[in-house]
């Protein structure tokens, strides 16, 4: 049991210093794009990766708003969980006696993207509710923002704002428009399925949440 412990937090550590590095160094690759590209051969399919930071200076206001409102509107309020939100869905998934949205914060978010895969285990969420508060105390909330906008995907082989603006409008991501960064923000949950053409109906509750914001 000791050297179990022992190795945890060695392990700890290391993330640590992963994350510290984080507020100075930009990820060249994550493991969610590592998970992508071994699927991709071991299904003996083409791959083509897509991904290309930016500053957050240079991602547009309207698309910073919009994913807030679309995945985290209390992002600048929590510390890494939401847990106002978590008992909303909690309790929506008891009335429907079923499973439903996930309630996942953006810096969760992030953490599974950067270390994790999407694959779903208790063991995968354990170790997401461990660093969290790291990357909350390590970084900035621009900062978190900043990495989250660029990583995340947004289609097959498309991670990060720069590359999904180009991909799906031919634009830079400091060029969106309001419309457009509703309609990015609305296919996060489910990037490899879903298309900003078809997404009507959720881009107008987005661009509602952006307003009624602020924003």
């Amino acid at each position: 049991m000791t050297g179990v412990l022992a190795l945890a937090l060695a392990l700890y550590m290391l993330c640590a210093l992963c994350v510290l590095a984080l507020s100075q160094i930009n990820p060249p690759l994550t493991a969610v794009q590592v998970q992508r590209r071994a699927k991709a051969m071991l299904e003996h399919r083409s791959y083509t990766k897509r991904y290309a930071f930016v500053p957050l200076a240079r991602i547009a206001p309207n698309l910073q708003h919009a994913v807030i409102s679309a995945e985290d509107g209390r992002f600048f309020q929590h510390h890494g969980f939401d847990w106002i939100e978590m008992r909303k869905v909690l309790e929506d998934d008891m009335k429907r006696q079923a499973l439903g949205r996930g309630g996942s914060t953006i810096t969760q978010q992030l953490v599974k993207n950067l270390f994790l895969t999407t694959e779903r285990s208790l063991i995968r969420k354990g170790v997401e509710f461990a660093l969290v508060p790291m990357v909350e105390a390590l970084l900035t909330k621009n900062r978190i923002l900043e990495l989250y906008l660029n990583v995340i995907e947004w289609g097959p082989g498309i991670y990060g704002a720069e590359a999904a603006c180009e991909f799906y409008y031919h634009v830079h991501a400091s060029e969106v428009s309001r419309d457009q960064a509703a309609r990015l923000a609305a296919i996060i949950p489910a990037p490899l399925r879903r298309k900003p053409a078809r997404m009507n109906e959720y881009s107008d509750v987005i661009l509602r949440r952006m307003v009624q914001s602020g924003w």
